[in-house]
């Protein structure tokens, strides 16, 4: 992804660079003496959502310093979408539950309740 893309998310996203945690640790996996020398591990956290994105695909660390940013940028969109889809799922179940029942509806659950309530009286004892 192209460095002004990933800017352009910042931007839309309303991320700081002051909330932005970075941290450096030693990678593992392959990549030899170099990875076992060198912190190339990145884990990235955003202080406000709490979202941590750890990486260590490649053996360099300013590759995995951007990889961490764009996958960053890709939780933290993935939960504001989650919570927008919440809430316009909450509003429509308000709005259905609020909303008055179709008058054919209604006349079919009111016959119902009645047929049953009559076979329910059918059911009692009988007097001798």
């Amino acid at each position: 992804m192209p460095e002004d893309a990933v800017s352009e998310r910042v931007r839309r996203l309303d991320i700081r660079e002051a909330d932005l945690e970075e941290t450096f640790a030693r990678s593992r996996g392959p990549g030899g003496q170099h990875v076992n020398k060198v912190s190339t591990a990145v884990t990235l956290r955003h202080r406000p959502s709490g979202i941590s994105v750890t990486v260590q695909d490649s053996r360099s660390q300013a590759m995995n310093r951007k990889l961490a940013r764009e996958r960053l940028l890709d939780a933290i969109e993935g939960e504001q979408q989650e919570r927008r889809a919440a809430e316009i799922a909450k509003r429509e179940k308000a709005r259905r539950r609020k909303s008055p029942r179709p008058p054919a509806l209604k006349a079919r659950i009111l016959e119902a309740k009645r047929k049953r309530g009559q076979l329910k009286r059918q059911r009692a004892k009988i007097e001798i």
